[in-house]
């Protein structure tokens, strides 16, 4: 059950950031599909947290939000285009305006895609071409060598140094059909997807409370997952004030390390009679990394998780001191011995 809990949450986009944008307006229309994605995955964690999870209590806190996935669904296409410029954005069905005009600019678009063909055969110039360019339009280019073929119906638009160009009433008419259809085209889709995500953004609170508990479960699926492959036990925590660790391990520097070679480390403190550690060592040697090992541990266990050592008795611990590094404040005029005395000072 981890293993697929990890697989499904995988499959999750930070639904924080994604609504946040959707709220904001300037989400798009990609991030509104993996949102209902991402919603789609919830379901299916819910079924698994249900089989007897020791995290099921957070199943509560997953709603599926169906009537968001549903509106994403009926609405935007499952793989839109990044921007809304590039069209396509909007499914077929949803709106008779724009399906109309649609059908318009398809027809005209191969309108024009056989008018090459047919232009050609009835002027008899087979290197005649039909192209397009936003300053002059559709146009029929026609080389100089063939000019005298040119039929009586062609209107000059541009001449060139190696021919002509030229339009027909009829290539007009279907080049405002189509630049007209199109603009009009990027207006409904703007507006419709502007709409849905007015709509989504209704449900954003609950969208946010189903991201606080994704994030819980990703930190639980997360420890475990690191306890199981990297051998951590469970430690006691008790009500005393001693820290004893058998064994313990750099959670982070063991992982850099080739298998096996880290050297492991006891600890032992107590407030009865072992407050203090005075820690020698040349350069290198690992005093930082034993440190840092130490107060790692003890945050593991206070969080809940399992910890790199073999066996750890923990305290209550409601603070964690830390004076490691060097440096100086001269604004302050302090130097770095000052630096270090006034912190040390605040820790005890």
């Amino acid at each position: 059950a981890r293993n697929q809990t990890i697989s499904l949450l995988g499959e999750v986009a930070d639904l924080e950031r994604v609504i946040n944008r959707v709220r904001s307006n300037i989400a798009s229309p990609r991030e509104l599909a993996t949102l209902r994605r991402s919603l789609e995955v919830i379901p299916r964690l819910n079924r698994l947290l249900a089989d007897g999870s020791p995290i099921n209590w957070l199943k509560d806190k997953l709603k599926p939000c169906r009537d968001v996935v549903e509106l994403i669904s009926e609405a935007i296409e499952a793989q839109p285009p990044a921007s809304l410029d590039e069209g396509n954005v909007i499914k077929s069905g949803l709106s008779e305006e724009l399906d109309s005009l649609r059908l318009a600019s398809k027809n005209a678009k191969q309108y024009l895609a056989n008018l090459e063909r047919q232009e050609r055969e009835r002027s008899g110039i087979k290197s005649l071409k039909v192209g397009f360019n936003k300053v002059f339009g559709y146009y029929i280019e026609v080389s100089k060598s063939n000019l005298p073929q040119v039929p009586q119906d062609y209107i000059r638009k541009q001449t060139l140094v190696g021919g002509e160009r030229f339009f027909t009433p009829e290539l007009k008419e279907y080049e405002s059909l189509i630049l007209n259809a199109q603009e009009r085209i990027t207006e409904l889709e703007a507006n419709i997807f502007h709409r849905v995500c007015r709509q989504v953004a209704t449900a954003s609170e609950r969208i946010l409370a189903v991201a606080d508990a994704l994030a819980n479960i990703d930190v639980f699926s997360s420890l475990a997952e690191v306890a199981v492959r990297y051998s951590y036990v469970r430690p006691e925590l008790t009500t005393g004030n001693e820290i004893v660790i058998s064994q313990g391990r750099h959670p982070v520097v063991e992982r850099s390390l080739v298998e096996g070679s880290f050297m492991p480390n006891d600890t032992y403190l107590s407030n009865d009679d072992a407050q203090l550690i005075v820690l020698t060592g040349p350069n290198m040697s690992g005093k930082s990394t034993y440190l840092r090992q130490v107060a790692l541990i003890v945050l593991l266990a206070q969080i809940g998780g399992f910890v790199p050592t073999t066996s750890a008795t923990i305290g209550a611990v409601d603070r964690i001191f830390t004076r490691i590094g060097a440096r100086e404040d001269l604004a302050a005029g302090q130097s770095t011995f000052m630096v270090e005395m006034v912190e040390t000072a605040n820790i005890l």
